[in-house]
């Protein structure tokens, strides 16, 4: 079945063309064509458009011929990765960075954009933070046409400007994230990360020291945070790698206190970042706090794991007693299963010990940690430290907490120091928003706009997984941007004209949208 064209000639010599669809058949044996249909006068069918409807309405039901006529006509340019570029560039105006910065960038002679190398930068780190590309040549793999006016030397120009202008982007920050997430900031988490170099940057601030990569053969920073109990970061600090822990929560303390003038606030801090001086001197500012203390290196803390008193239920396996020594309030924390696990492991470590000392040895028993703590060595007798291993139980799946809060009841704090667990835990679950590897900015102003703009990826990051988590959205974030990374805008040009067309949303990108209010663009727009 095909198309043909009739042709007859009118009286005065003209020709009239008709357009028919026929058939090639066979009646009596020989081949000919016969009319299925006439479709009328060509002329007439164009003037009136109508071979142009008909193929629309049959094109439904063409599966290769009309499709291939129409790919001729249809091209497709390019692909590029939209998703993030889309979620993370509606927090970012949400947040107010683009005013923020904006109006910083007002009070300058810079005439570039730095604002939108800022956030390319920024989504480059949420995207692809371990990619070995440049942002510049990541940036051409990304579809939002405003970054087609960033170069490289802005994106350099923005490290300096955000590592200036920290103070004043953080505090800006502070206003706005508190009130977008409606914060009650009366408890405030610090915690730090360290992160080692791959080049030999200025010796001024990144220093060798302990790694919590594990990399001492590399120069290192210390990067300390400071967080809501919602694992929100309102702000941030780089010390050379030599700076204690102790030390950042001193500089945290100067944050809460001056920076940001808040007024009653709980800090809440892990045993290793914490001293007797330095709780001194926080009770000395008027504040109150809640931290963890060292087990087995407080003199105080035997006698108060040993102090008689009942355990109030706070949640499954966390119970809770309060104790009051030398005027000080202490909460001892009892998880039931990990005691269980503690008292099984020593059990195991006396066994294992019992017969190595029946197997002789004592050089190699002395030597081993594990076994030394429930070792009782006289001359060449060496023999189960039955004392030992008896103080050993009061530790079984405890911690203990000091607090000088008087209003808070031992079950709160508890739980609000609980709540620095789930930040940490968060905090390196996290970590992919402040993946700063590979850094290769050598001075000391380039570290900071790089930590800056890891520190900015972080926050976005936080902000969309507490979007998600207040929609009661249970997904796997990092499943969730595999998803939105999926989400493409493809080029393509059709007699003539430009269009974007997108993919469609995969698993559980449409979430991310749902979670911001945001509406999916359009299949298809004409490019102008």
């Amino acid at each position: 079945m095909y198309i043909r064209t009739k042709e007859f000639k009118n009286k005065d010599g003209s020709v009239r063309t008709y357009l028919q669809i026929v058939e090639n058949v066979r009646i009596n044996g020989k081949p000919t064509q016969k009319v299925i249909a006439n479709l009328g006068r060509i002329e007439e069918l164009k003037e009136k458009e109508v071979i142009d409807r008909l193929i629309t309405s049959l094109a439904k039901y063409s599966e290769h011929q009309w499709v291939q006529a129409e790919a001729e006509e249809l091209k497709a340019e390019w692909g590029k990765e939209w998703g993030p570029a889309l979620i993370f560039r509606a927090l970012w105006e949400e947040l107010g960075l683009k005013h923020i910065l904006g109006t910083l960038l007002s009070r300058t002679e810079i005439e570039n954009d730095l604002e939108e190398a800022t956030f390319a930068m920024v989504l480059n780190r949420l995207s692809d933070p371990s990619s070995k590309l440049g942002v510049e040549r990541w940036m051409k793999q990304v579809y939002r046409p405003e970054f087609a006016q960033v170069k490289l030397r802005h994106l350099y120009q923005a490290l300096d400007f955000v590592a200036e202008h920290k103070e004043e982007i953080e505090k800006a920050l502070f206003a706005r994230v508190r009130d977008f997430f409606n914060l009650e900031l009366d408890l405030v988490l610090w915690d730090t990360t360290s992160t080692y170099f791959e080049g030999i940057p200025s010796r001024e601030l990144a220093r060798y020291g302990f790694s919590k990569d594990h990399r001492p053969d590399r120069v290192q920073i210390v990067i300390g945070i400071l967080m809501t109990k919602e694992g929100i970061p309102v702000a941030h600090q780089v010390f050379p790698e030599n700076t204690t822990d102790v030390d950042t929560f001193k500089h945290a303390l100067f944050q809460v206190k001056d920076r940001f003038r808040l007024g009653k606030v709980i800090l809440v801090g892990d045993r290793g970042m914490v001293s007797e001086k330095l709780l001194n001197e926080i009770e000395k500012a008027g504040l109150e706090y809640i931290v963890g203390v060292k087990m087995r290196k407080m003199r105080a803390v035997s006698q108060v794991l040993s102090r008689p008193g009942r355990y109030s239920m706070v949640k499954e396996n966390l119970k809770v007693k309060e104790v009051r020594h030398e005027g000080k309030r202490y909460m001892v924390c009892l998880n039931r299963e990990e005691a269980e696990r503690d008292r099984q492991v020593r059990d195991q470590v006396v066994e294992q010990l019992s017969q190595r000392i029946a197997e002789g040895g004592l050089k190699t028993l002395i030597g081993n940690n594990a076994y030394r703590r429930f070792l009782r060595v006289e001359g060449t007798k060496a023999e189960i430290d039955q004392k030992a291993v008896k103080e050993e139980e009061l530790y079984d799946g405890k911690y203990v907490l000091m607090t000088n809060n008087r209003e808070l009841s031992s079950a709160e704090s508890a739980l609000y120091y609980k709540e620095l667990s789930r930040v940490e835990r968060a905090f390196r679950e996290m970590k992919s928003g402040l993946d700063l590897r590979p850094i290769y900015h050598w001075t000391d102003k380039r570290i900071r706009g790089h930590v800056m703009v890891c520190f900015l990826a972080f926050l976005l990051e936080s902000s969309l997984r507490s979007k998600l988590e207040q929609q009661g959205v249970k997904v796997r974030y990092q499943e969730l941007m595999e998803d939105l990374k999926r989400l493409l805008a493809v080029e393509v040009r059709h007699d003539g004209k430009k269009y974007i067309t997108r993919t469609r949303l995969e698993g559980s990108a449409y979430e991310a949208f749902k979670a911001l209010g945001l509406r999916p663009p359009n299949h298809v727009q004409v490019v102008t």
